[in-house]
């Protein structure tokens, strides 16, 4: 019998930290731009992400009901949404660090963010 061990699995299965986390109130689907009518906020932060993206960063978005172990992993999302409850959603993280509570940010907002986490 070998001891061999395949390095592959003992590889981590993503080696990059996520840039920015979007942390949802509930929707009715992953990125609340379903239904009747569009939510022009929605519909902003969609294009962000997507502008983020392009800028090669790693951007999630997690939503309570489809992603609660994220919520769980995050104490500071947590505390947030213990203290607060749904008023706190969203939130919004940026190097593991809460930017905003209660409202999304504009995209300036996040690439503040992330210059000063890089100072």
């Amino acid at each position: 019998m070998s001891n061999f061990v395949p390095l592959f699995d003992a590889m981590p299965a993503s080696t990059s930290q996520v840039d920015v986390e979007f942390f949802d109130p509930p929707m009715c689907c992953p990125t609340g731009l379903c239904g009747p009518t569009l939510d022009q906020t929605l519909l902003d932060v969609s294009e962000m992400i997507v502008s983020l993206q392009r800028e090669d960063l790693r951007v999630e978005r997690y939503q309570m009901t489809s992603h609660p172990n994220a919520f769980l992993g995050n104490t500071e999302v947590m505390k947030l949404v213990r203290e607060q409850q749904m008023a706190a959603l969203p939130i919004t993280v940026v190097h593991g660090k809460v930017i905003k509570v209660g409202a999304y940010p504009t995209l300036a907002e996040i690439k503040a963010s992330l210059n000063g986490a890089k100072a």
